[in-house]
């Protein structure tokens, strides 16, 4: 691939997750976004409808792995990387999803600030930063 079309294609990559985060007060029910924003310690978990804010952080989460599935592959033009790479994204919402479940049919106080952490990889691109690094050194050490 061109390496300026492949500078261009990552540029588009990235702004469509820029995009995402700039618009996610429109584009995604989440009554957490304002509720970490203020002082969340010592205030009362916000009313929220569960399944919507479920189905609403999935989404989010798939629309932020796809972008970043592309990213990875355009970088790397590996489809074993880009395998792995999806098989580490189910992985981790499976798990994280799990744990974000439980935070928001159970919340409590003292667990906000690791409901917050959970929260943050299921919807920004936390994993994509995390993965990119360890495939270039991958990639350096198979040289």
């Amino acid at each position: 691939m061109a390496r300026a079309y492949k500078i261009v294609i990552l540029s588009i990559l990235f702004l469509m997750l820029i995009l995402i985060r700039y618009f996610e007060n429109s584009l995604f029910y989440d009554p957490y976004l304002s509720f970490f924003e203020s002082d969340y310690l010592y205030i009362d978990s916000p009313r929220r409808e569960v399944a919507k804010l479920v189905g609403f952080t999935t989404l989010r989460y798939v629309l932020n792995t796809m972008i970043s599935l592309a990213i990875i592959y355009v970088i790397s033009l590996d489809k074993s990387m880009l395998k792995l790479s999806g098989i580490i994204y189910t992985l981790a919402f499976i798990v994280l999803m799990s744990i974000y479940l439980y935070f928001v049919v159970h919340p409590r106080q003292e667990d906000y600030y690791m409901f917050f952490n959970v929260r943050r990889f299921l919807i920004q691109p936390i994993i994509l930063i995390l993965l990119l690094p360890a495939f270039y050194y991958h990639k350096l050490k198979n040289v």
